[in-house]
């Protein structure tokens, strides 16, 4: 579920965009990404073990600082999770209209159907179960790791082919003095970090996973790792073979033209058509994620109870909240942008990573009984937080100004909800085992 949700093909989407911002350095900004989130991961996976809850991020703070905070947290972890199904639901419907080869399958109709369709479609299978959500996975993640496979092929092929004019090429891609900027690098950075955007939804199976003290700080931190060594992977081999003078025709579709400079166009649309299943998959895992976090707010009454703490007694899953987060991605993706999304998704993410890394220092350093390990009770989750904090503070500022306002308005409702967050308003229980 962490690898859907992340995605397989989580930097080529990217590629382009960070490959301009960094001045070609996109697997040095993905490797520095990848550290970044481990400390937030250790974070994310120890509060995990102390509170398998399905509300995640709202529990850890609540629990462990304030319930202001944890409501703070939750609210922006909802709308973390949302955006992230909505841009799922508008990419999806731009790569159907936009790409040649499945326009010869698929009748022609405006995006705005589209849109529709798969706003419909991630909620029908959603609404199936975990079972469901857990099968659909496994297909899409076993399909992504073929393409990514005969990706590779092609890129070996092609060096073993054409090769590299010097040794010195092989080293490029991570630091070349021509175009080496710290300041480029970090923007760079600030976009990688999206390659990872989703890991901390695991936390929120806690209550459907077995052994969950254990198997969510393994899966969390291992997504992480395995994400990051992959995507350095894909993009090191996307810039040995793409010539360093040549432009990209489009930054978005990037990743796209370098399959199809290697392989042809059966392999740049063998390439579209996986990220379009990616798209799919990570949908699917956002969707289910944001209806689990929004059941836990219910449950505790941060949110109206009999809205959304109900529990489907049939399928075992929050049903209504799948519905409710469906429609908003319909909304949303008729009258809202991919890029704005992309942005406000960074926002809300950096906010929730800045939460558990704060409750997991408050947990196991401030009030931990007994002998303390300085590094992973203390520095992991200090570093985690500056890390993310220097990244949010380098957001664009229409992130950070929409971003914000949003985070005002979860504060006025939460302070009308809980009658000023008292003490006891909100209840952030752990479930029987």
């Amino acid at each position: 579920m962490g690898m859907i949700l992340i995605q397989p093909t989580a930097p080529m989407p990217l590629f382009g965009i960070v490959y301009d911002k960094a001045h070609g350095h996109v697997i040095t900004t993905v490797l520095i990404a990848m550290v970044a989130m481990m400390f937030t991961a250790i974070s994310y996976g120890r509060m995990a073990s102390a509170y398998p809850s399905a509300a995640s991020v709202f529990t850890y703070v609540g629990r462990e600082i304030h319930p202001a905070a944890g409501f703070i947290t939750g609210w922006s972890m909802a709308m973390e999770c949302v955006i992230n199904l909505l841009i799922c639901v508008i990419w999806c419907a731009q790569a159907v209209v936009n790409d040649q080869l499945l326009a010869t399958v698929l009748p022609k109709l405006p995006i705005s159907v589209w849109i529709v369709f798969f706003a419909l479609l991630f909620t029908f299978l959603n609404l199936h179960g975990i079972r469901t959500t857990a099968f659909m996975n496994e297909v899409l993640a076993g399909f992504m790791g073929f393409v990514i496979f005969v990706f590779f092929v092609a890129a070996i092929r092609y060096l073993m082919l054409h090769g590299a004019v010097a040794p010195v090429s092989y080293v490029r891609p991570f630091y070349d003095p021509k175009t080496f900027s710290p300041g480029l690098l970090l923007t760079g950075t600030s976009l990688a970090t999206l390659t990872y955007i989703g890991f901390d939804g695991i936390s929120t199976l806690s209550e459907e996973v077995r052994n969950p003290r254990r198997n969510i700080l393994l899966a969390t931190v291992l997504t992480v790792v395995v994400t990051g060594l992959l995507s350095s992977l894909e993009v090191y081999a996307a810039q040995l073979v793409w010539p360093a003078s040549k432009p990209f025709p489009n930054l978005e579709t990037a990743f796209s033209y370098v399959a199809g400079f290697i392989g042809g166009p059966w392999l740049f649309s063998l390439v579209n058509l996986t990220l379009l299943i990616a798209s799919l998959g990570s949908g699917m895992g956002a969707q289910l994620t944001s209806a689990r976090l929004l059941y836990g707010m219910g449950r505790g009454g941060a949110l109206p109870r009999s809205v959304f703490g109900v529990i489907d007694p049939k399928r075992h899953i929050p049903a209504r909240n799948v519905i409710l987060t469906g429609a908003l991605a319909l909304i949303g993706g008729l009258f809202l942008t991919y890029d704005f999304g992309a942005q406000m998704l960074n926002f809300c993410a950096f906010i929730c990573f800045l939460g558990v890394n704060a409750a997991a220092f408050a947990r196991y350093y401030l009030r931990a009984d007994g002998k303390r390990n300085i590094w992973a009770d203390a520095i992991s989750p200090v570093l985690g937080f500056l890390i993310c904090l220097v990244i949010c503070v380098n957001l664009e500022a229409p992130a950070k100004i929409w971003g914000g306002a949003w985070l005002l308005l979860g504060i006025v409702y939460g302070t009308w909800r809980t009658r000023g967050f008292r003490v006891g308003s909100v209840e952030f229980e752990v479930p029987p085992e």
